[in-house]
């Protein structure tokens, strides 16, 4: 008689990894700045990404991280991972390519296959010539709106929880408005109020105008409503330096940056869904990015034109119909550039010109006479930029902030949430 042995299934290894704790853990890959190219060659402005780099930060994160359970794989496959030369064996290759492919089939990246170009056959009549060999392009991959949104939200929580309990709202004032969730004292009812009715106040009003009888008849005046505090709205920009500075000086400043306006991002599409946000990018000029493109961005041209980022800010901010309008500037170092009337750059990267600070100063003053507030994150403690940063704050009575990438996101947060804004009348 035959007889049929079966065995417990325990999967394959690649469908054992939590996909979201790979993506958390290929975080800095995905939003890589241009930091890595002093010391790798690969191409600043290039936002794309090769699947064989993407293969081997996969396997980084395999040796450096538990993502792989240990009753997942075999002890062989396990000394296999630790072998400096694991790219070179075919058990390796194939995990990682079935971990790639789990990416791609959840939505994480979407692969890029490489064009295929066929030459047409060449014949003489002396026989066949052969084929020219084509030119080898590499495979690419780009990371789609979901690994964006994902890394986001874990920046914005892991933010929260190193700040402790949190409690969520929108940006409270002074004020007293009518509306749904009651905060103070009822009111006599006026044209144009939300409707949400103090019943206790009218009906008393009703009985001590009238007495005590039935049917109560109520008038106009008795109405009373209750009222909730004032709830305003605000216009963001964030105006994040990517000059070169940002990834010199053995230090990465540009991609933390990054992660605190996703996080941002994310915050103020969840939780403040009046609020607004958009983001300027300044160096030798300035110009808005799209908030889905952030996490592509990478480090531009060498010199900080403050004053153009400036000037874009307002122009954005003044179209935004909003209770209060402000610019969350993001840098490290001192002005450097202004575009002049006629086009041109003027460059000067050594020390505080005097003209290009004059220049920029003066931009500042419009923003303060447009009644928008300028708080500065610096990322560095230059004696010399401090006075710079010290007369923006006081001329647009902002905040300045002398901080370390990786405080940046704790002290950015707690200003967003924690800020108690001005009356607004």
């Amino acid at each position: 008689m035959k007889f049929i042995r079966y065995g417990k299934y325990t999967g394959e290894p690649a469908d054992a990894i939590d996909l979201e704790e790979l993506i958390k853990h290929l975080g800095d890959f995905f939003l890589q700045s241009g930091f890595e190219s002093q010391y790798y060659g690969v191409s600043q402005m290039d936002p794309e990404r090769s699947m064989e780099a993407l293969r081997e930060a996969i396997l980084r994160a395999l040796q450096e991280g538990d993502l792989l359970p240990e009753n997942a794989m075999s002890e062989e496959l396990r000394k296999m991972l630790q072998d400096p030369a694991a790219l070179n064996s075919q058990a390796v290759k194939d995990l990682l390519d079935k971990i790639t492919e789990r990416l791609a089939n959840e939505g994480f990246i979407n692969p890029q296959q490489p064009p295929q170009v066929t030459p047409p056959p060449q014949t003489s009549a002396r026989g066949q010539l052969g084929q020219p060999q084509g030119r080898q392009t590499e495979a690419r991959f780009e990371i789609t709106d979901k690994t964006i949104d994902f890394l986001g939200f874990k920046t914005l929580q892991d933010l929260l929880g190193s700040l402790g309990r949190s409690s969520f709202g929108r940006h409270d004032t002074r004020d007293l408005s009518t509306g749904v969730e009651s905060g103070g004292v009822s009111r006599h009812y006026e044209f144009g109020d939300t409707l949400n009715m103090d019943i206790s106040a009218t009906l008393f009003n009703a009985v001590r105008r009238e007495g005590a009888k039935v049917p109560i008849e109520m008038t106009y005046s008795d109405l009373m409503v209750h009222q909730c505090e004032y709830q305003s709205s605000c216009a963001t920009v964030v105006l994040l330096d990517c000059s070169h500075s940002m990834i010199l000086y053995g230090e990465d400043r540009f991609t933390p940056a990054k992660r605190v306006a996703m996080a941002l991002s994310h915050l103020i599409r969840t939780q403040y869904p009046g609020d607004t946000l958009s983001l300027v990018l300044f160096h030798d000029s300035a110009e808005e990015v799209p908030l889905s493109e952030l996490a592509r961005v990478q480090v531009g041209p060498y010199y900080t034109n403050t004053r153009e980022g400036l000037r874009m800010a307002q122009r954005i901010l003044l179209r935004q119909k909003k209770d209060m309008r402000q610019i969350v500037m993001i840098t490290d170092g001192k002005p450097s550039a202004l575009t002049l009337e006629d086009g041109r750059i003027y460059k000067n990267a050594f020390g505080l010109d005097p003209f290009v600070v004059g220049q920029t100063l003066e931009e500042v003053n419009k923003c303060k006479r447009a009644g928008i507030l300028i708080n500065t994150f610096m990322l560095a403690s230059d004696y010399s930029l401090v006075h710079f940063v010290q007369k923006i704050t006081e001329m647009c009575r902002g905040k300045a902030y002398f901080t370390t990438p990786y405080t940046l996101g704790q002290y950015l947060l707690m200003d967003y949430m924690s800020r108690k804004t001005k009356q607004i009348h």
